[in-house]
């Protein structure tokens, strides 16, 4: 466990005894997965206070109407641990959709082109567990014929399509980090011995291959969290950019995670520690054409200025900035 998920359990334990946002009921220790009775989770009947009272029945709508699974396998309903990763990706994301300025103004300063946010999904501008229209990474179907968002699938954490000033269709998948720190521990086999270079294999080879193969020593260096993601994130923007999905053009990975939680700046791939201070560096330049991937600091994205221009959006910025104050920046 690292320390900024210590801090955080400690934080959102103290959160959840001074706020108006819960009920006195979801006040009391939860039991988590484990079994356990932990201060910083949720009784698990309670979990659904654990999002954004405003956005709170649309997320688990969404989530339901799009087979998406929850973390923890709570069903059709959050995870009750306080610092769910995902949990937090959709209290920072999801109201965003009451505000179209606020939101190409937030993105704006990073695609200054984009004058109007579109649907990838026909019930939000903000879609969540993106993993593409087709398998483009020819990725075993576990259970069925059918994929599932956000469960033995490649996915990024949410997604959302802007139209350019000359009417040009682009798309933004955001890979979003919270309390994650990982460990040297290699991914490159599977539990039941599957060699997963052979199942990526096909997209490493391919001519325009987005990853600098001159770089990395081996296909193998790549097998270690965070970069095991990276490959597989970055392969689908390079596929569904390939493919024009939904009429896109660009493709690009945006990673958003915490200036605080130094761990995850932690470059667990011994072959790759060459190459930058962080994970996020490293990755930055394995990337052929870096402009595709967009390495951006919580702290730093979401501006007080530009939420709070909008009253309505006020709710918002007191939740998440009272909340999530470890990862929020109040002078911005």
């Amino acid at each position: 466990m690292g320390k900024f998920l210590q801090q955080e359990k400690l934080g959102q334990a103290a959160w959840k005894v001074r706020t108006n946002a819960l009920s006195e009921k979801a006040k009391k220790d939860g039991i988590y997965k484990n079994g356990n009775t932990y201060t910083f989770c949720l009784p698990l009947e309670s979990s659904t206070e654990n999002l954004f009272e405003e956005i709170r029945d649309k997320s688990i709508n969404y989530f339901k109407n799009h087979g998406i699974k929850w973390h923890d396998n709570n069903g059709d309903f959050p995870s009750s641990h306080l610092c769910d990763s995902q949990v937090c990706c959709v209290n920072f994301l999801m109201p965003l959709i009451n505000s179209e300025e606020v939101t190409l103004n937030l993105f704006k300063r990073y695609f200054p082109d984009i004058t109007k946010v579109l649907s990838m999904d026909e019930d939000s501008f903000v879609s969540f567990e993106w993993i593409g229209k087709e398998n483009y990474l020819k990725e075993k179907i576990k259970f069925g014929t059918t994929r599932t968002r956000g469960a033995n699938c490649t996915s990024v954490d949410a997604s959302i399509m802007f139209e350019t000033t000359t009417g040009k269709k682009i798309v933004v998948l955001i890979e979003w980090k919270y309390s994650e720190s990982y460990s040297s521990t290699s991914y490159l086999y599977s539990k039941n011995g599957t060699d997963r270079t052979t199942i990526y294999q096909h997209l490493w080879d391919k001519k325009n291959c987005i990853i600098d193969k001159n770089k990395v020593p081996s296909f193998k260096s790549l097998f270690f969290e965070p970069f095991y993601q990276f490959t597989r994130q970055q392969f689908l923007a390079k596929e569904m950019e390939l493919a024009n999905e939904l009429g896109a053009e660009e493709v690009y990975l945006m990673h958003l995670s915490p200036k605080v939680n130094t761990d995850f700046k932690e470059i667990t791939s011994v072959d790759l520690k060459s190459l930058g201070n962080s994970a996020t560096d490293v990755w930055k330049n394995l990337v052929k054409d870096s402009s595709k991937f967009l390495p951006l600091y919580i702290e730093e994205f979401f501006s007080k200025k530009i939420i709070t221009k909008q009253n309505s959006m006020l709710p918002y910025w007191n939740y998440i900035s009272e909340r999530y104050s470890t990862i929020i920046n109040n002078e911005k």
